[in-house]
């Protein structure tokens, strides 16, 4: 029961923590990205179309990121050049997104909220089965795909390109003090844009993630607010990377238990809700932080 939940909680934690890298990023430089649940959507969307049409889950994954990373610097430009809200902009992404994708199932494939393409290319695992007999952490390294090892390279590189390369010091400069970075001739919100672009590049992926490692279709509610628990994760993790991946492994832990719990008879609504209150708890824990440090 134990191995289940770990091997099952490791993998739901990757489209999270995909999303919270770049949300994570994308706040450093000053935006909050409320739109990640939308680009992880379309990212899904894309990647399982690619994949049936290609037979290959690295062309759809590049691809899913690379339509992230095109629609984050389309919502990029409406906040930065257009002056728009970044809440509301984000909130009005999100919908569009799932409208669209729906208008588009219904119009081309006569589908109606579940998308089944044949010859879907899943992710493949990356170490041989036999590593299922190591104890305890064997099933969760036997199902460890490519994806989920470029979250956690992508994590561990984090640190280092924010605090240590040019880029990362641009873009926690323009968070802090856009000033700075004015008076060494850069222009800020192209700081934002390419912030925002990078976002929706992780975005991108991680909605490949979710609908290519296992399932291999596509569903309207895949993303099922995935999106908004990597924005509470990096709240929660207070814009650090590795309490960013330590809060996303939580979520995807308690993902993967109320799952289990679903199968012992307890009632499905109150376990499902599980993940999501513990969202809740976290923000509230991390506002009482800050105005702990305010007093």
């Amino acid at each position: 029961m134990i191995e289940q939940v770990l091997a099952a909680g490791f993998i739901l934690t990757t489209p999270i923590l995909l999303a919270a890298i770049g949300g994570l990023v994308n706040r450093q430089a000053g935006i909050v990205n409320i739109a990640l649940e939308g680009k992880m959507l379309v990212g899904a969307f894309v990647a399982v179309l690619v994949s049936s049409a290609t037979g290959s889950w690295l062309v759809a994954s590049v691809s899913a990121a690379l339509v992230g990373m095109v629609i984050g610097y389309a919502f990029s430009l409406s906040i930065t050049r257009l002056g728009a809200n970044m809440i509301i902009a984000g909130l009005g992404l999100n919908v569009l997104a799932a409208g669209a994708i729906g208008f588009i199932m219904s119009i081309a494939y006569g589908s109606s909220g579940t998308l089944r393409l044949p010859d879907v290319a899943l992710l493949p695992n990356v170490l041989p089965e036999s590593i299922v007999a190591v104890p305890l952490v064997g099933p969760m390294l036997a199902d460890l795909d490519p994806l989920t090892l470029f979250a956690v390279g992508s994590i561990a590189v984090l640190p280092f390109f924010l605090g240590a390369t040019r880029f990362g010091l641009w873009i926690r400069a323009t968070g802090n003090a856009s000033s700075v970075v004015r008076s060494v001739g850069l222009n800020p919100k192209l700081v934002q844009e390419a912030a925002t672009a990078f976002a929706g590049f992780f975005a991108g992926i991680a909605g490949a993630q979710l609908a290519l490692a296992s399932i291999g279709i596509f569903n309207e509610g895949l993303t099922a607010g995935r999106g908004f628990i990597a924005l509470a994760a990096f709240y929660f993790g207070r814009d650090r990377p590795w309490q960013t991946a330590a809060a996303c492994l939580l979520f995807g832990l308690l993902d993967a238990a109320q799952i289990r719990m679903q199968t012992v008879g307890l009632p499905p609504r109150l376990i499902g809700a599980l993940p999501y209150l513990m969202v809740l708890v976290a923000l509230v824990i991390t506002q009482l932080r800050s105005l702990k440090r305010t007093q």
